[in-house]
């Protein structure tokens, strides 16, 4: 099993670029399935998430062709499955959404029940209700949602609380619906307006991405498009975030600096001089140590729950105490405590970790639970003294693409390790 070995005390410089995001790519590679014609998609990630959802596209009967820097060809045809396996399904909680599009094209989906990063609970109750409101008979039995619909509906979704995959597997689903449907408390996130804009450019009629009350018209049919995958915003906020922790200068280039508001902030009042453009992010640090946040994560357009470890993982070293407040999955904590062995002084309260910054950490042995836990060690590993060897970076892998090479180019003193 992989591991990454890293020799902290390294100021980083210099310019990182940023890759395609994993949280738009899987919902726009599920979004093929609305139709028999063939999709470009470009700017694609190269990581574990994505090579799963090609594998259960080409499960399903749908051609994926690869090409040159990651540009992907899908379809031409239609599923020929409607079976979703948990062999598949089991590694990547995003699998959930080839639910809608299969149940709205082919009028039948079976699809196993999710796993993923073991971070709280992430009911699908949600999407099985939506469904349902649309007209479709749902089960869930033998650890698989079977759901059947000759053909679903438009209806007036009210989602009991705000959720990205159950908003994007409703939108999709509602295209190919007869009438009407409005999704309200839709989640906001800058990938559901990315999926939105795919939906669109093949045929669509959606009004609202991007608030929270989305209106769909459904249509008979869709074709197919072309679209250039945005950039990864968390990605972006993890390296920004490893400039400010080692008191360096990192500008992220192919960014989207409109998607990253709460973090940005939230950078500038640890100390760090923020300058940005078009397609660009330029933070500094001057070689000082960052101050203590505070905060709490919340929805789009709130904190970001996906940058909770990292910021973390600053707090841990920052001048002064603060608390960082988890509020939408109930166990993301678990870095802490492996923050805790390098010397991070972290006292947890329910739902939040209460942090005094200490002058510096220790290198250690440390493990990796989640995708961004692993992130928050390798940030934490970087501005430690000595070395420190992560385990278990498949977690990482899964959305951070080639994280050694890019830290590498910007002074960091990191390699993988094969056992």
């Amino acid at each position: 099993m992989d591991r990454l070995e890293i020799t902290g005390g390294v100021r980083l410089e210099g310019d990182v670029a940023i890759s395609g995001a994993k949280n738009a790519t899987l919902p726009v590679l599920a979004a093929t399935l609305l139709t028999d014609a063939p999709v470009s998609v470009s700017n694609v990630p190269h990581l574990n998430d994505v090579t799963t959802m090609i594998a259960l596209l080409r499960r399903l009967g749908i051609d994926v062709a690869m090409h040159d820097a990651m540009r992907l060809e899908v379809g031409g045809g239609e599923a020929r499955e409607h079976v979703a396996p948990y062999e598949l399904v089991k590694t990547m909680r995003a699998s959930i959404l080839v639910l809608g599009p299969l149940l709205a094209r082919l009028g039948r989906a079976d699809v196993s029940l999710p796993g993923g990063c073991a971070i709280g609970a992430r009911p699908v109750n949600i999407h099985v209700a939506g469904l349902k409101a649309m007209g479709a008979e749902v089960d869930i039995e033998g650890g698989y949602i079977r759901a059947r619909a000759e053909r679903l509906r438009g209806a007036r979704l009210v989602l009991d609380t705000v959720t990205v995959t159950g908003t994007e597997n409703l939108l999709m689903a509602a295209t190919l619906a007869r009438g009407e449907s409005v999704i309200e408390n839709a989640a906001r996130e800058p990938e559901i307006m990315d999926l939105a804009a795919l939906l669109t450019a093949m045929g669509a009629r959606i009004e609202g991405a991007g608030t929270d009350t989305i209106h769909v018209q459904g249509v008979d049919t869709l074709g197919g498009a072309s679209h250039r995958i945005m950039a990864d915003r968390i990605e972006t906020g993890t390296y920004l975030a490893a400039g400010a922790i080692t008191g360096g200068r990192v500008r992220a280039l192919g960014a989207r600096p409109d998607t990253l508001d709460a973090v940005l902030a939230k950078l500038v009042e640890a100390g760090a001089d923020v300058s940005v453009g078009d397609d660009w992010i330029e933070l500094s640090m001057d070689g000082r140590r960052p101050r203590a946040v505070d905060l709490v994560t919340a929805p789009y357009p709130g904190f970001p729950t996906d940058m909770q470890a990292q910021f973390c993982a600053l707090n841990a070293v920052a001048d002064g105490a603060a608390t960082i407040t988890e509020t939408v999955f109930e166990n993301r904590f678990q870095h802490v405590l492996e923050m805790q062995r390098m010397g991070a002084d972290f006292r947890l309260q329910g739902r939040t970790a209460v942090s005094r910054g200490v002058a510096g950490l220790k290198g250690a042995p440390v493990m990796a639970t989640d995708l961004r836990a692993s992130a928050s060690l390798v940030l934490a590993a970087l501005v430690a003294d000595g070395v420190s060897q992560v385990e278990r970076i498949y977690h990482i892998d899964r959305g951070y693409e080639r994280i050694e090479e890019k830290l590498g180019r910007l002074g960091a003193r990191i390699q993988r390790l094969h056992d």
